[in-house]
């Protein structure tokens, strides 16, 4: 009988949140930047469930490296797995092709393969430089990488209101003023949370947001949204440990419910934080057309952005004034591609990931 590894993973990680504990939420500051989960030979990025799966046994196993290799890697790297060790398993999506029985066309399938990754700890010999030195994060303050990172992704981040939301139908996020969080770790948490709502949104990844707290939709998109916090506070080391006690039953009941849903929601979380990373790679012609765009759209009324943004205000103006102000956006919005590039290696690279919208909506079908 063919294994469900859409049950194993979810069983895994339901025996977290019933034991009171959401894998994903840890305290990252102590490891500085790049904690999320890359392959040791390649520096490839693991995405989706991987992450958390992979998070769970580096935390089980008190391994110091987010570095992992299959045993072959090992060997061809001139090392070895040490005898006795067990490997953790993770997942990749393949594909079988079948004929439609309406069309009689080829349609491809996907489904999920399991294979075996070590954590470096687990092997002899490997060479040195394997574990890069993380970056260490200054805590209570603003981070420049950080602000940089919001500000390059586009998004209207307003400041001000007393709570945290993304209004989906004006395409704004709102955040309380960074000196009411209690940390700066609290503050990007959000902004990250609240920017994955943002990469929602129909002309962007065009996830379905659900209508209400607690709808299935609503709690999916959540999922998303907090898996999508996790990975990037792991990638800048900020930490993303805040009690998580009041979602805990919602997310139980969900993932029982629908054995399928969280494989579906950490991969859209990896599409969502992919995306982000694309608009802060973005090369010098995309930063100029959305800068043009910005300037030719109508006024809208904007508050206070974030420090490292640099706000357009649509004035009347001259032919010059207005040449003079895109030159200098298009300046600022470079230099911070720039910066992103020379400072930290926003990966973008994933394995295949699983779960488009389409198969979304069948999570919530009735089970048989």
């Amino acid at each position: 009988m063919a294994r469900n590894l859409h049950a194993e993973i979810t069983a895994r990680i339901l025996a977290k949140l019933e034991a009171g504990v959401a894998p994903w939420r840890q305290s990252w500051s102590s490891k500085g930047t790049g904690a999320m989960p890359r392959n040791a030979i390649t520096g490839r990025a693991y995405s989706g469930a991987n992450v958390p799966l992979l998070w769970i046994a580096q935390q089980e196993n008190a391994y110091e490296s987010a570095r992992w290799l299959t045993f072959k890697q090992a060997l061809e790297a001139g090392g070895s797995v040490r005898k006795g060790e067990r490997g953790s398993q993770i997942i990749f999506v393949s594909t079988i092709e079948r004929e439609d029985e309406e069309t009689g066309k080829l349609r491809r399938i996907p489904f999920l393969k399991a294979y075996t990754v070590f954590n470096v700890a687990q092997c002899d010999g490997l060479p040195a430089g394997l574990q890069p030195v993380a970056v260490a994060v200054n805590p209570g303050q603003r981070d420049e990488l950080a602000q940089e990172f919001l500000a390059s992704t586009g998004a209207e981040i307003r400041h001000g209101e007393g709570r945290a939301y993304y209004r989906r139908d004006l395409d704004f996020i709102n955040l309380p003023a960074f000196e009411t969080f209690v940390s700066s770790d609290a503050y990007y948490g959000t902004a990250f949370h609240e920017l994955a709502h943002w990469t929602g949104a129909d002309r962007r990844l065009n996830r379905t947001k659900g209508k209400r707290f607690g709808d299935q939709e609503y709690t999916y998109e959540e999922l998303v949204a907090e898996l999508s916090a996790a990975f990037l506070s792991a990638e800048f080391g900020f930490d993303n440990d805040d009690d998580a006690a009041s979602y805990l039953a919602c997310w139980i009941k969900f993932l029982k419910d629908h054995e399928t849903a969280f494989v579906a929601a950490a991969s859209d979380a990896s599409k969502a934080v992919t995306y982000l990373r694309g608009l802060a790679l973005a090369e010098p012609a995309d930063a100029e057309e959305r800068a043009a765009e910005e300037v030719a759209a109508p006024a809208l009324p904007v508050a206070a952005r974030t420090v490292a943004a640099a706000p357009i205000v649509l004035l009347a103006e001259t032919a010059e004034e207005r040449a003079r102000r895109l030159n200098a956006a298009l300046g600022a919005l470079q230099g911070r591609r720039r910066q992103a590039r020379a400072v930290q290696d926003f990966d973008m690279s994933a394995l295949p990931l699983f779960g488009d919208q389409s198969r979304q909506i069948d999570l919530f079908a009735p089970r048989g």
